[in-house]
């Protein structure tokens, strides 16, 4: 028999990221969609209350946990601003390479001061002509004895500005495409590496999205991760658990205005009645309800099968895919409820809109994850 109820566990851990969203990070949220946002301090906050490196094993530092129970947290906070949400989790996805191929060794030396100090990472993949097309990466590592020299750009990273260190993918034979790719751990102080352009992004504002320069950057042959060659797999392997997050920071945003939407329906009067009396409006908040409850339980089977140890790339890119084309649908029709207002800087349901559209572009665009999808149905 399938249950769908929580654990009391489950539910402690629910409630912890969804209290610490209401009170740390909501109350900001419209404020830091407009103003430059320094995480610092809130993420000082979260590292407190025990919302950040969930998935992160106990002897790094983290929390140990699965990655169904790390998505009820995952949710909750990115109810709260997918942008900040973003910055407090981004360890998930940065740290992912490290965890996937790095040796006990590594793990200790670059995510256990991590995970202590309350800092974060970046993971560094695209590039200006490899973005979807990630066997495209530019950036070159050559070996020099006992060390590796890189040189080149990523652009669009997540939290570049403010990682202590990233996850980098670089060619190392670019005659052997995508198993040419190497994977390797650049710590921020490495001289040679800077930030280049901030991007001025039209959603989840808060969250810190720029270029990273690697000019002559020399990097010891022990950062390397796993073995030379294997990055390409370690990629892929990390983005098919990101895929899982973006599939619950989706949900998270649909969810919010979703109950923006409830609640607004119930408020608004015209006609002499609340609009979420009028066929129109109560079946569309009934559509939408529907699409984030299959957008959960979408997420919810591909992070278990991740936890049971089961093949989960296929039902993580469907997981993303659907949660995050209903994020786009379900807040394009928040702002349609609340009318003008919704179209109202200020407003949270306009800021939501704005946050949903990434969902469908970052870890694969929504038609690479159909060709994912699509590419496993085939085989």
């Amino acid at each position: 028999m399938i249950d769908f109820t929580l654990t009391s566990e489950q539910k402690a851990l629910q409630e912890l990221a969804r209290d610490f969203a209401e009170k740390e990070i909501a109350p900001i949220a419209l404020k830091y969609d407009q103003e430059p946002f320094d995480p610092e301090a809130i993420l000082k906050k979260a590292h407190r209350a025990g919302v950040m490196n969930m998935t992160t094993p106990k002897q790094c530092g983290g929390h140990g946990l699965g990655l169904l129970d790390a998505s009820l947290i995952t949710e909750e906070l990115n109810a709260g601003c997918a942008g900040i949400g973003g910055m407090i989790s981004i360890n998930s996805l940065a740290c992912g390479p490290i965890l996937i191929a790095g040796s006990d060794e590594q793990k200790k030396r670059f995510i256990t001061p991590l995970c202590e100090a309350g800092k974060t990472a970046s993971f560094c993949l695209t590039e200006r002509g490899a973005g979807s097309d990630a066997a495209g990466v530019k950036t070159k590592a050559v070996r020099k004895g006992n060390e590796y020299v890189l040189n080149g750009q990523k652009c669009f990273i997540t939290n570049a500005g403010f990682a202590s260190l990233y996850t980098v993918f670089a060619t190392t034979d670019p005659e052997k495409g995508t198993r040419g790719i190497t994977a390797f751990v650049v710590p921020r102080e490495t001289p040679g590496v800077s930030i280049g352009k901030v991007e001025d992004k039209m959603g989840q504002r808060a969250l810190n999205v720029a270029e990273v320069n690697f000019d002559d950057v020399v990097v010891p042959a022990a950062n390397v991760l796993g073995e030379e060659g294997r990055g390409f797999k370690i990629a892929m392997e990390t983005l098919n658990e990101g895929r899982v997050n973006i599939a619950t920071t989706a949900l998270g945003i649909a969810r919010s205005a979703l109950e923006a939407s409830l609640k607004y329906a119930k408020e608004r009067v015209q006609f002499g009645s609340p609009i979420g009396t009028f066929q129109s409006i109560n079946f569309l908040l009934a559509d939408m309800a529907a699409a984030v409850d299959a957008s959960r339980l979408l997420a919810w089977y591909a992070a278990s099968r991740c936890d049971q140890g089961l093949p989960f790339a296929r039902e993580a890119a469907q997981a993303k895919l659907f949660a995050s084309d209903t994020a786009m649908w379900v807040t394009t029709n928040a702002v349609q409820i609340h009318g003008g207002y919704g179209y109202i800087k200020g407003y949270l349901v306009e800021k939501l809109m704005r946050d949903a559209k990434l969902t469908q572009i970052y870890e694969g665009t929504n038609q690479v994850n159909r060709i994912v999808a699509g590419g496993a149905l085939m085989r």
